[in-house]
């Protein structure tokens, strides 16, 4: 019942926010109401992220401008679709993009400061299929991390194109920064042995939240518990504290050119990063 309550309230305030934000920017919520694309769909280029062009008129392929008005409707229209509907995935994106700047300005600083996460800065590459030798990531032995993030995307389903090209923020390296992250999630629920589901998404998040300070992750943190059963709760509550410790404690995540370190093993690279083993829980 409460649930049913919840959806109720929101829909109509997402209906509300969307009729009011049109006329302002109807090209926005036309794109994100159409179903959308995949990151391989409009991906340009060498498989690196790329600048914009001066005949465009934007910073980075895919940029939509925005201004003030435009980026506070955003956020709080996509605020309250992703507590209505947390597999909205578009607009999880959206949320992230435009209430991130000073958490993503702070994860650009660590990369600066880092020699590899400079030359990623520097380099720009992506995690997407056509960069990704799956076969030969297959072949691995039992382990290491190329195999075990395949084993991952095949038994969840998934693969990194699935993930949102960056859209709205007004900054081409900081732009880079927001979709590097985005790309890395998958690795994440590697790392930390957590599943798909909503449960693992949730844990995951908690981790993010606290190693990046996105205020979407944050707010994912919070309430995605609310979607869980009791019995999932339940096993929130043990494994909570322990991704908390880990984004404390873990080196920042951006920092790892994990491209380079497929061969590596997965009990070898989470050392390195300061990942601790999860508590033997079945999520």
């Amino acid at each position: 019942m409460g649930m049913m309550v919840r959806g109720l309230w929101l829909a109509p305030a997402w209906r509300t926010l969307r009729t009011a934000a049109l006329p302002i920017h109807t090209g926005i919520w036309q794109h994100y109401n159409r179903e959308y694309t995949t990151v391989a769909e409009e991906q340009e280029g060498d498989g690196h992220f790329s600048a914009g062009s001066h005949e465009t008129g934007t910073l980075y392929p895919n940029h939509i401008p925005t201004n003030a008005l435009q980026k506070l409707l955003l956020s709080a229209g996509s605020a309250v679709v992703s507590l209505y509907d947390p597999y909205r995935h578009d607009m999880v994106a959206v949320l992230g993009e435009t209430t991130g700047v000073q958490a993503l300005q702070n994860l650009r600083e660590k990369m600066r400061n880092d020699p590899e996460g400079l030359q990623i800065l520097q380099e720009r590459p992506r995690i997407v299929m056509s960069n990704l030798d799956i076969e030969r990531l297959r072949e691995l032995p039992d382990g290491t991390f190329g195999r075990e993030y395949v084993r991952f995307l095949d038994d969840n389903h998934v693969t990194p194109d699935t993930r949102m090209p960056v859209k709205f923020v007004d900054d081409e390296e900081l732009a880079y920064v927001a979709q590097r992250y985005r790309e890395v999630h998958d690795l994440m629920h590697t790392l930390l042995g957590m599943p798909t589901n909503m449960l693992g998404e949730v844990v995951v998040k908690w981790f993010e939240a606290v190693q990046t300070g996105l205020p979407m992750c944050i707010l994912g943190a919070v309430f995605g518990p609310l979607r869980l059963s009791a019995k999932r709760k339940k096993k929130l509550i043990e494994l909570v504290p322990w991704a908390v410790q880990n984004g404390r404690s873990a080196r920042c995540v951006l920092n790892f050119y994990y491209e380079r370190r497929w061969e590596q093993t997965v009990e070898a690279l989470r050392e390195e990063i300061g990942i601790l083993p999860s508590p033997q829980i079945k999520v």
